[in-house]
């Protein structure tokens, strides 16, 4: 299937700095409607026929922009693409209409049991092609791209042929999918493997990349641990101004799923990420260019 956007020379939009929509906020976002650019769902959260999470989405959907992010795709499982799943998701797609749908390059199910953890895959030819054939297949079925995310990994594979940047890059390309790159993952996979993160950014290609997630982690000594349970730290905050300067303008998020403060201090946080960016980037680039219908 042919897609409206191009190949390698992809004009990205840019939605600005966003947050992970939390139920914690709900009831915050509708009485105050902060300033905050756009907000990025929990796919399966929402993927219900009814009830209050989709009467809270329709209500803030009406006032923002929003991105769907996945976890259960399991993209890189053997079993059979999930296509109960997949119909799902196109049904919230068609709800939502979402700037784009992402999830991670990773495997989850295994003989139809979803291990609710998102497990890292080996980096060679056979897994690309493998990836490569049910990404195609997916983005047939919902008729766009998706995008796959990097994941932060504590194990690796005596079987991988490649580094995985470059396994990240081939796939992308052989899919024409895009990448969500995690700057957070990078930073705890890089320490957990023992390799530099900037190889990482340097390796990947600048105009695959769609959206940078952030997000804090924790330590259980040896290993960092990508738990989402903390604010953002500087070296983060640092990989993501190196970042910026590679990749140029990119939608950027927060991601914090445990110990989840008032929306306030949240915001607070974002307001970094905006501040680094605009110590990096021309003015005129960093005010929002897609136009989306918010009354969809």
């Amino acid at each position: 299937m042919q897609f409206d956007e191009g190949d390698s020379d992809v004009t990205r939009p840019f939605l600005g700095f966003g947050l992970g929509l939390r139920t914690d906020h709900y009831s915050y976002i509708l009485e105050n409607r902060p300033a905050v650019d756009w907000f990025e769902i929990l796919s399966e959260n929402y993927m219900v026929p009814g009830g209050k999470p989709l009467d809270h989405l329709d209500r803030i959907r009406a006032d923002y922009a929003m991105v769907m992010h996945g976890v259960s795709l399991s993209i890189g499982s053997t079993d059979a693409l999930n296509m109960d799943y997949l119909k799902d998701l196109k049904q919230l797609i068609q709800r939502v209409q979402p700037g784009w749908v992402s999830d991670h390059l990773c495997w989850t199910s295994v003989n139809g049991t979803n291990s609710h953890d998102l497990l890292p895959l080996p980096y060679n030819e056979d897994t690309i092609a493998h990836v490569v054939d049910r990404v195609v297949q997916v983005q047939d079925y919902l008729g766009q791209r998706i995008l796959l995310e990097n994941l932060s990994s504590y194990v690796t594979y005596k079987s991988s042929e490649m580094n995985e940047w470059a396994f990240f890059n081939e796939i992308a390309r052989r899919a024409d999918c895009h990448i969500l790159l995690d700057i957070n993952n990078i930073f705890v996979s890089a320490h957990n493997h023992h390799f530099d993160p900037l190889d990482y950014l340097n390796g990947i290609d600048i105009d695959r990349v769609m959206q940078f997630h952030l997000a804090g982690h924790s330590s259980n000594g040896e290993m960092l641990i990508d738990t989402h349970d903390h604010d953002v730290c500087d070296p983060v905050w640092a990989l993501y101004g190196t970042a910026l300067k590679r990749f140029g303008a990119v939608s950027t998020m927060i991601e914090r799923d445990d110990n989840i403060p008032e929306f306030p201090q949240l915001r607070q946080e974002l307001a970094i990420a905006e501040d680094i960016a605009a110590k990096i980037l021309p003015a005129e680039v960093l005010a929002p260019k897609m136009d989306y219908d918010r009354t969809a």
